[in-house]
């Protein structure tokens, strides 16, 4: 079973914990992220206080809004509801997948951590999830203790399940081909895309991921 022709691809930029307490370099950094090709952007801040994750995150709203792309808010339904972004992702231990889609209807984008597990992909389905991601695939720095994943498995996912497939995990424009060919439709990355935080370099490096889906 091949991937929903409806489906997305291209680079999911997933924002680095350092960039979240300076929001203007968070917004220049996301602004070069886009221009350069990101079709979704997570917010993922893991450190600012509530009132300055909703400011940051209204604030890249509007500017997904003005680059055409899409914002995902990382672990907090909540947030997401309340400012009307355009879906949530849950870790394995960060909420309630069945509630979160009670919580923000039948279109929004809700993803799910999967691991390298299948199993879990299909429970994720099963309470309401609209993409999964398998990882780690190379050396993180944001979760370099994560168990590895392999290629096999997001082979078999591709095969198997209906919904946009997710790869993450220390992925950059040099590894990140064989990746869409087991059958990733979205290639998550946080430090791989921003680097040390410098516009001209994101946006440099979010085309080079992009052009791994243009690829002949």
């Amino acid at each position: 079973m091949n991937a929903p022709s409806s489906a997305l691809r291209g680079l999911y930029a997933v924002t680095p914990d350092a960039l979240a307490a300076d929001p203007s370099r968070l917004l220049a950094a996301c602004a070069a992220a886009l221009v350069g090709g990101a079709v979704l952007l997570q917010y993922r801040d893991k450190r600012s206080a509530p009132a300055r994750r909703e400011q940051n995150a209204i604030a890249l709203l509007a500017l997904c809004r003005t680059h055409n792309g899409r914002l995902i808010i990382n672990d907090d339904a909540a947030l997401a509801a309340g400012i009307g972004a355009d879906g949530v992702h849950l870790g394995a231990s960060d909420g309630s997948l069945t509630e979160a889609r009670a919580r923000l209807g039948p279109d929004t984008l809700i993803g799910a951590s999967c691991g390298d597990s299948l199993a879990r992909a299909e429970a994720a389905i099963a309470a309401g999830a609209s993409y999964v991601a398998f990882g780690r695939y190379f050396a993180s720095n944001t979760k370099p203790d994560a168990p590895p994943a392999s290629l096999a498995t997001l082979s078999q996912a591709r095969s198997r399940l209906v919904v946009t497939l997710c790869a993450i995990g220390g992925i950059t424009p040099d590894n990140g081909a064989p990746l869409i060919a087991a059958g990733a439709d979205w290639l998550a990355a946080v430090d791989g895309l921003f680097g040390d935080g410098e516009p001209a370099g994101i946006e440099a490096r979010a085309r080079g991921y992009r052009a791994l889906f243009v690829a002949p």
